[in-house]
């Protein structure tokens, strides 16, 4: 792997950080063969993924560590993708007790793991032995380049169950 397929950012938990983040997830995503439709998607599980640290593992502190990755990577088929590492040091929870709020409840906020596992084609969270959280997202580019919803869902995609930002 180059340094051109490696891009790492060390930034704060302050919400006003999130541009940069965003804005090299859709760069890197085009140089990579995403549509501007499934770099924007990606951007904003990015977005929802570094709001939950935010609010969650910091309960808002605006000045701690996250440390996000962004890598190439390529599917078991071969398609291109990049695979986005979220770590913190903040409160480590249960993985298994990530959900997403019902969708039926309809009410503001609570859908960003929803969102992630829904835009994302592979999501996992772990606890690092030496603390805080680590959030494993990996987005493939559509065989068409069509915006998700015009083509058939993958079957890790239809798979997965709503889940949430508890």
């Amino acid at each position: 792997m180059s340094d051109a397929d490696k891009i790492e950012l060390n930034i704060t938990s302050d919400a006003r950080c999130l541009p940069v983040v965003r804005s090299a997830a859709e760069r890197m995503a085009q140089m990579a063969g995403f549509s501007d439709h499934e770099a924007h998607e990606l951007s904003l599980a990015i977005d929802e993924a570094l709001a939950n640290v935010i609010k969650h593992g910091y309960q808002g502190a605006a000045n701690q560590p996250i440390r996000i990755t962004l890598t190439s990577a390529r599917s078991s088929a071969g398609d291109r993708g990049i695979c986005i590492v979220v770590r913190d040091q903040g409160c480590q929870v249960d993985p298994s007790t990530i959900r997403s709020r019902d969708l039926d409840d309809v009410r503001p906020g609570g859908l960003g793991v929803h969102i992630i596992r829904t835009v994302m084609d592979e999501v996992e969270y772990s606890c690092p032995p030496d603390g805080g959280m680590q959030l494993r997202m990996t987005k493939f580019v559509s065989a068409s380049g069509e915006a998700p919803g015009d083509a058939p869902p993958t079957a890790d995609r239809a798979a997965r169950e709503p889940s949430d930002d508890g």
